[in-house]
């Protein structure tokens, strides 16, 4: 027998346009938990996928118990004994907890000659196994009535419901608060005790020293190493996961921010949950970040700002002059660009290229005699933005599902730049990009800033808001919290501003 329940040997998996896993090894052992870490954009997810069986891998070998296996779908997999939570959740939100939690495996009888679904029988498992994880849900509640956390906490459920050897959590507890992190960590530790090998994906420095065993760190698609967790520190993981010191990962700034250019005052959504009486101002040539916790409503304000949600009262000054923003059409004519937090929900347009995704935004500047199209200009706007932000496309024909998602993410940032704005909003600028292409995206924001471009970042990462930010705006359940000057920003004070809740 292997000491190992599961070995990845050799993986490699491709995609238009960019190798995701470069001969990729992986070693689980029962009982542990097993951190994977790198950068966004690493390879991680990618990897889990191909163990289980979402992806095809070009080469490689999988091993359970030292014996080769085949992996070619989920179903496979959880018939193996290797279960998922993903890091994006997809529930049916129409259907049960108990049906969500059964899907495609649900418990039949005989009716007569019909073979039907034994509701019976799928309520009374789904009861026992969210007692086992200690999750007082009622199984008969409609997954859409849950919170977010409660989501997740249903899909951990789930896969411990297939009674799995090896459990892969994906990001595990982006949307969990403190108490069901700790129920979390709860269940880890009862599955360990029960030999289940867990694999467990965080950016989070403290989880990942306080619950694993053993740390294996990717590095743009590649392998890096494999340690104890004992005997690693947050140092020591970082310069291994970006390949270089922390004082190299972000450019210098010199931009010198000037008059205030936009103010927004008691700008309160219409959604009583959401934000409310939010003033702030950004400077010319200012990169202003915007930190908080899930749930701050970051992104919620930033939507309502460019006419995506509504309030129910506040004012937006842009350069000294109230306007009036009710759609996102009101905020592009007065100069104002937001770069989305979903780069592929709500950001590129995968089924036009390059080059459509660039001039969509400012097509009324590149048609001749009001009805066509100048391709010529177009073709120029391409080329400016490719030697601009080194965008690697091999043509502007190319459709931009198959360019990776730096160069996705470059795209959108010249998209907004076509017309010419004042104020960018920029949604987490960096997310899902691997680390080469996150330092050309953080010299590109400094470009900007330095040619007198407002820059509003939203990031979930504090060294990011750190080492680019002229100050930070801190946010917490909707409410500004504090303001801290980028020179003396530190993980901790930013923090304490993004848990002060109201009592």
């Amino acid at each position: 027998m292997s000491e190992y329940v599961l070995e990845m040997k050799d993986v490699y998996k491709a995609f238009p346009g960019v190798v995701a896993l470069n001969h990729v090894q992986l070693q689980l052992k029962p009982g542990k938990v097993h951190a994977l870490m790198g950068e966004n954009g690493a390879g991680k997810s990618t990897l889990m996928k191909c163990m289980f069986g979402i992806y095809t891998m070009d080469e490689g070998q999988i091993y359970l118990d030292g014996e080769k296996v085949e992996i070619h779908n989920p179903s496979e997999a959880l018939e193996k004994g290797i279960a998922m939570v993903h890091q994006e959740l997809q529930p049916i939100p129409a259907r049960t907890i108990g049906e969500n939690i059964y899907l495609g495996r649900y418990p039949l009888k005989k009716a007569g000659p019909f073979t039907i679904v034994d509701h019976k029988k799928m309520y009374e498992d789904a009861e026992r196994v969210l007692q086992e994880v200690k999750m007082d849900f009622d199984p008969k509640t409609k997954v859409g009535d849950l919170s977010v956390s409660q989501m997740q906490s249903v899909e951990i459920a789930k896969a411990v419901s297939a009674n799995c050897r090896v459990l892969i959590l994906d990001e595990p507890t982006s949307s969990l608060t403190q108490n069901e992190v700790e129920a979390l960590f709860r269940i880890v530790e009862d599955l360990k005790s029960k030999g289940v090998a867990i694999v467990y994906i965080s950016h989070k420095m403290d989880e990942i020293l306080r619950i694993s065993d053993e740390v294996t760190i990717m590095r743009d698609g590649q392998y890096i190493g494999t340690w104890e967790a004992k005997d690693l520190t947050t140092d020591f993981i970082i310069t291994k996961m970006v390949g270089r010191e922390l004082t190299n990962l972000y450019p210098p700034r010199e931009n010198t921010p000037g008059e205030v250019v936009f103010e927004v005052e008691d700008f309160t959504s219409i959604n009583p949950k959401s934000f409310r009486d939010v003033s702030f101002n950004v400077r010319k040539g200012e990169i202003l970040g915007v930190a908080g916790l899930v749930g701050a409503q970051r992104t919620e304000l930033m939507e309502g700002l460019f006419g995506i949600r509504s309030k129910t009262k506040g004012t937006i000054k842009y350069k000294g002059k109230e306007i009036h923003v009710a759609k996102p059409k009101d905020a592009i004519d007065n100069g104002i660009a937001m770069l989305t937090e979903d780069r592929r929900g709500t950001g590129i347009m995968g089924v036009l290229s390059v080059a459509d995704n660039i001039s969509i935004a400012s097509l009324n500047q590149y048609v001749d005699h009001g009805i066509v199209l100048n391709n010529k200009k177009i073709e120029n706007l391409v080329k400016v933005n490719q030697e601009k932000m080194n965008i690697k496309t091999p043509s502007s024909k190319t459709p931009i599902s198959s360019l990776s998602g730096g160069n996705q993410q470059k795209v959108l940032v010249g998209r907004w730049l076509a017309n010419d704005p004042d104020v960018l909003i920029l949604d987490e600028p960096t997310r899902g990009i691997d680390v080469g292409a996150k330092y050309e995206i953080y010299c590109i924001i400094a470009d900007l800033a330095k040619e007198g471009k407002s820059i509003i970042m939203i990031s979930s990462e504090m060294g990011e808001l750190i080492g680019m930010s002229d100050r930070i705006m801190v946010m917490c359940d909707g409410r500004v919290t504090g303001f801290i000057d980028g020179k003396d920003a530190t993980q901790e004070n930013i923090m304490e501003l993004a848990t002060r809740f109201e009592s």
